[in-house]
């Protein structure tokens, strides 16, 4: 995440929350220095039940939203300094072209900034795969085909 010119007046550490497919997962806590580093991957695995056709299971993104915050350990709770919300599908598949790209290519957006914070807004950077596999379903158990 980077945010040029920023100095934080708080010094306590951050981390970034991610909420994807009705899960929280939240990175290490870094120094409150920028530009900050997360060098991590994040999983989110989720089963979608009776969903046979692929465009079903995008409308079903497209109503999902996905959340990231930047959130700095100022207590008694933290301090959310900035957001960023896209629904799910968009979030996961950007690129609405029929060609392939590269996989986990790198992306950058702008976040939106808390009212409390001051400068400009964060803008990260960071990498999605998406893997999709089908599954039957016999005698209550699933296997992947």
């Amino acid at each position: 995440i980077t945010c040029p010119g920023v100095l934080l007046k708080d010094k306590q550490e951050l981390y970034l929350n991610v909420f994807v497919l009705g899960q929280y997962s939240k990175t290490e806590c870094v120094p409150a220095v920028f530009p900050l580093f997360f060098q991590e991957k994040l999983v989110f695995e989720k089963e979608f039940a009776n969903i046979v056709d692929p465009g079903d299971l995008v409308k079903l993104l497209e109503f999902d939203t996905a959340v990231l915050e930047l959130i700095q350990l100022v207590p008694p709770v933290g301090k959310v300094l900035a957001t960023y919300e896209e629904n799910t599908r968009d979030f996961l598949f950007p690129d609405p072209k029929l060609t392939h790209g590269r996989r986990g290519l790198e992306r950058e957006i702008l976040m939106k900034r808390s009212p409390s914070f001051t400068g400009i807004a964060p803008k990260l950077r960071f990498s999605t795969i998406s893997i999709i596999s089908d599954s039957l379903l016999s005698l209550g158990r699933s296997h992947i085909q």
